[in-house]
């Protein structure tokens, strides 16, 4: 959706896209029975009751003094609530249940800060108000995507959370696979627009920008994302033994931690399965393959391949496309929260470009080789000084296309994903490249 301006049908619409966005995050930690709420259930994260504050912490230090000119009623949760975690180097939090509000008390924070932003945002989205270059539509674009990404890294974060502290919803129906064979694609020599224009229409935030076109030579891709039975051939022929298949770093990582299989896979009596997020199931061979930067990284070597940098999967997925509006240009796709768990990589022949490209927006974010690192001319957001910049410190890499649970507005071309190497929780699979 563009809002170069506000009227009042957009005001309505961007009132109406953050009801949909709380009710997306309500509907989340609906799923964890109450008293698992203090569990952490990955151990380099913040207990879950941590989010069900910091969503609405964010959205009230962002908003209420800068432009509804509300003042504080709780500085402490104000405070306690307003950021997340990232360790690097191995540093995991310490704190225990009993350092954290009851719950009740939580919820308490949470609706008195929807009803004051609520009762305030109105009138002042009529105005037209704004805080320097930034408008107050802006501002509240920011709190919408803020709150979409968490719904995603929520949902694989409960994705770790034992089946029995969960309520589960009506099943996915079973998507099936027809008979396929992983290939390789040739995508010409030609440009990748990376990024967004600063005066375009639509919503960036500040990483995106400036955008500019970089001249891709031309390379192989694969068509599909690699599958669970690509990978398991890899598995089967000892590659996470084969000291050759790994940087420095991976391998240290794998043998600190023991990883022996992707983080989502189980085995049990000699055979392979799939944690889904309700249940376990026999390994879908056809579904993409999750796993971290390092293992893919591995794999690709294994085969004799590369991963892609963020330029050539640019040109393979997008072309030169110039505008930031990827739902008008991929038809289907497992993404926007329509599912919980992946289906395979040839499901949706739909969501095939004209290139050849298929699966490439959802159904998992795909790994580059590319250090997340700022685009020339970039300019941190002055209300948001670290989103991008605290992250450009040559640990995490580039994701790009989305996942099932990652929101239509976030599968823009523009969009750039990051995360560290050695983290095996996210929905991440990749495909390779080869010169």
């Amino acid at each position: 959706m563009h809002l170069a301006h506000t009227d009042r049908a957009g005001e309505h619409d961007l009132l109406r896209r953050l009801g949909e966005a709380r009710e997306q995050s309500d509907s989340l930690f609906g799923l964890v029975r109450p008293e698992f709420l203090y569990q952490r259930p990955i151990a380099e994260r913040h207990r879950i009751i941590f989010y069900v504050g910091h969503l609405e912490a964010f959205d009230w230090n962002l908003l209420s003094e800068r432009v509804l000119g509300l003042k504080t009623f709780s500085k402490d949760y104000d405070r306690l609530f307003a950021f997340g975690i990232d360790p690097v180097g191995g540093g995991l939090p310490t704190d225990v249940e009993s350092d954290w509000p009851q719950r009740e008390e939580v919820h308490r924070y949470v609706r008195r800060v929807r009803l004051g932003l609520d009762a305030a945002l109105q009138p002042v989205l009529s105005e037209g108000g704004a805080d320097g270059e930034f408008s107050v539509v802006q501002l509240v674009q920011v709190a919408i995507e803020h709150r979409l990404m968490h719904a995603e890294t929520l949902a694989y974060m409960l994705h770790q959370l034992p089946h029995t502290q969960k309520v589960a919803p009506r099943p996915d129906g079973q998507r099936l696979a027809a008979a396929f064979a992983p290939r390789m694609i040739q995508i010409p020599a030609g440009p990748a627009v990376l990024g967004l224009r600063r005066d375009g229409p639509t919503f960036g935030w500040d990483n995106e920008y400036e955008q500019h076109t970089v001249q891709v030579p031309a390379f192989a891709i694969d068509k599909f994302k690699v599958t669970n039975g690509e990978f398991l051939k890899f598995v089967d022929a000892g590659g996470y033994q084969d000291r050759g298949c790994w940087s420095a770093a991976g391998w240290e990582w794998i043998q600190k931690n023991g990883v022996k299989h992707p983080g989502f896979w189980r085995e049990r009596d000699g055979n392979w399965y799939q944690r889904t997020m309700f249940d376990e199931v026999p390994l879908p061979l056809e579904w993409p393959v999750y796993v971290s930067q390092a293992e893919a990284n591995a794999y690709a070597c294994w085969a004799g391949k590369a991963l892609p940098t963020e330029a050539q999967w640019q040109r393979a997925a997008f072309g030169d496309v110039r505008t930031g509006e990827a739902a008008e240009q991929a038809v289907g796709g497992n993404y926007d929260f329509r599912r919980w768990d992946p289906v395979p990589v040839n499901a949706e022949p739909e969501n095939t470009n004209s290139l050849g490209l298929a699966d490439f927006v959802g159904n998992g974010w795909e790994w580059t080789s590319t250090l997340f690192a700022a685009f020339p001319g970039f300019e941190p957001f002055s209300f948001y000084q670290g989103y991008s910049a605290n992250f450009f410190d040559n640990q995490h890499y580039v994701m790009k296309g989305g996942s099932m649970r990652t929101a239509a507005c976030l599968v823009r071309p523009s969009f750039r994903n990051w995360f560290q190497p050695h983290y095996p929780h996210v929905y991440a699979g990749f495909r390779c490249v080869k010169d």
